[in-house]
């Protein structure tokens, strides 16, 4: 039975600039509480930050900030859409019409944003086609709305999301066939970026089975680890110190975890995650995994050794 106005989830966040840098182009958004009438929003972006993306800090704002948007009107739509027919209209919206929208909210902002601060030109100088002008802005993105019904997330570029299931079973549910190559990725700035987007749709028809652990990171986190084993492992860590000691112990030790990660990535590191509540569904203590690991300190595991 779904229980409207419940609080369903905690949430924890936090970014760290990169060793070395100047400020930090990552921003991040974590608001709601899941229930029906307030759905949880989760988005976290990261700017390219290179010599050729400028102002990629203030695009991975409009990022975070264009995607909320859009994303509120597609929970309010979800809100009524948990019957087998409307889901299947929504998907399709959420498959192909919201990346448009998205892509299109956000080259809006950037747009807007040149044009109220464009650079002191000299007399003759050409204006900048629009897609150079879009290039200063560049940014990835993963943002993801989850309702009492539907948990559904979106991606473009690198970074990672990791669902922990009821039953401890993790995945990246939109990790790529094939990883990256190095700071190479897809962007909003992109040409037909919206195509590049990638979905993860998942109706929730049995209350008990929503996942107990949603979490979105920037590549400065993954990117300190020498493979994706070590990303795991860190995801279960922290399934289990949340287990173990709930998210408040977390949340006071999460700078820290990623402070360290950035120190091996060499990157601005961020992370936004949603723990369930689990007595809103069961009414019993936190489950967790039969073999999954105690309290292990997330960061004690694989590590990158060259950045």
């Amino acid at each position: 039975m779904v229980t409207h106005g419940v609080r369903r989830w905690e949430t924890l966040a936090e970014s760290v600039r990169g060793v070395g840098k100047k400020r930090n182009q990552d921003w991040f958004t974590c608001q709601g509480s899941g229930s029906g009438e307030d759905p949880l929003l989760l988005a976290v972006a990261d700017g390219h930050g290179s010599a050729r993306y400028t102002r990629s800090e203030i695009g991975a704002r409009f990022a975070v900030d264009r995607f909320v948007g859009r994303a509120e009107l597609f929970a309010r739509a979800a809100r009524d859409c948990h019957e087998p027919g409307r889901l299947a209209r929504l998907m399709t919206y959420a498959r192909d019409d919201f990346p448009r929208a998205l892509v299109q909210d956000w080259r809006e902002a950037a747009l807007g944003h040149w044009d109220r601060h464009r650079p002191v030109a000299d007399a003759g100088t050409p204006e900048p086609r629009q897609s150079e002008k879009l290039l200063l802005y560049g940014t990835t993105l993963i943002g993801a709305v989850l309702t009492p019904w539907l948990f559904v997330a979106w991606q473009i570029g690198d970074g990672d999301l990791a669902v922990v299931e009821h039953d401890g079973t993790l995945s990246r549910p939109l990790a790529p066939v094939e990883e990256d190559l190095g700071d190479e990725t897809e962007s909003l700035c992109g040409k037909e970026a919206w195509s590049a987007v990638r979905m993860h749709w998942a109706p929730v028809f049995d209350q008990a089975r929503t996942p107990r652990l949603v979490v979105l990171s920037t590549d400065g986190l993954s990117k300190s680890f020498a493979s994706a084993d070590g990303y795991r492992q860190f995801v279960a860590g922290l399934d289990g110190r949340l287990a173990a000691d709930g998210y408040e112990g977390v949340r006071e030790v999460l700078p820290q975890w990623l402070e360290q990660a950035s120190k091996y990535s060499g990157d601005d590191t961020t992370l936004a995650a949603a723990l369930r509540h689990v007595s809103t569904v069961t009414g019993g203590p936190p489950d967790r995994a039969p073999d999954g690991p105690a309290v292990v300190p997330p960061m004690d595991t694989e590590r990158k050794t060259e950045t």
